[in-house]
């Protein structure tokens, strides 16, 4: 068994309910999250539209922040989460440098590391993820990748060609997908803002001294 995650971000409609059945179900501080859903306005006015991306770990099969733990506080679980053992942390903090998609933190009341899970507690219960279970729209589907009858495999197979990571350059082999995304959906902490008219293009500045 393979877990993997796959949100459809034709589906996702930025409610944020995910994010927030994360934070209660794991007790994250209000300032840091486990996973988050950002947006980016694409387009040009009137032509325009906001896209929604939900941010957690990826949970890769060549995790870079697995490698780097000295007191392997990150480690694998046999369904290929990428676990976390808040007692073995010493919050050297070598695991959020090491992450390429910004997915761990420092909790500020532990001082140690923490990050999405998949809710293994959950799972180790034959439950689905909180967030999962939260979505509206069904947006976030969760299951074994090695089962060809599981819905995330059945979800891959109608989307073939359709189906992407964030990243791929970094060679991680994320297990975790999205279908419908674009290169400003998918990696939204790069996007920039376009070129144009800004309300301070123009301002008066008053000579030293006052008016005159």
């Amino acid at each position: 068994m393979q877990l993997g995650f796959l949100v459809d971000l034709h589906l996702c409609m930025g409610c944020k309910g995910c994010e927030i059945a994360c934070k209660v179900e794991n007790e994250v501080p209000l300032s840091t999250w486990r996973l988050r859903v950002k947006y980016v306005d694409v387009g040009t006015f009137p032509e325009t539209r906001r896209t929604f991306t939900p941010l957690r770990c990826n949970h890769c099969e060549n995790a870079p922040c697995e490698r780097i733990c000295p007191v392997r506080a990150l480690h694998y679980l046999e369904n290929g989460i990428v676990n976390f053992d808040k007692e073995r942390c010493i919050g050297c903090a070598g695991c959020v440098l090491a992450c390429p998609y910004g997915a761990i933190y420092i909790d500020p009341q532990t001082q140690t590391a923490d990050k999405c899970t998949y809710c293994a507690h959950r799972v180790a219960s034959s439950m689905m993820p909180a967030c999962v279970v939260a979505c509206p729209v069904q947006a976030n589907i969760f299951g074994d990748l090695e089962d060809p009858t599981s819905n995330i495999s059945k979800y891959i197979q109608v989307h073939q060609g359709g189906v992407q990571v964030r990243k791929p350059e970094k060679g991680t082999n994320p297990h975790h997908f999205y279908v419908g995304g674009g290169n400003i959906t998918l990696n939204p902490l790069a996007s920039e803002r376009v070129n144009g008219h800004s309300l301070f293009n123009n301002i008066t500045t008053l000579p030293v001294g006052g008016h005159h």
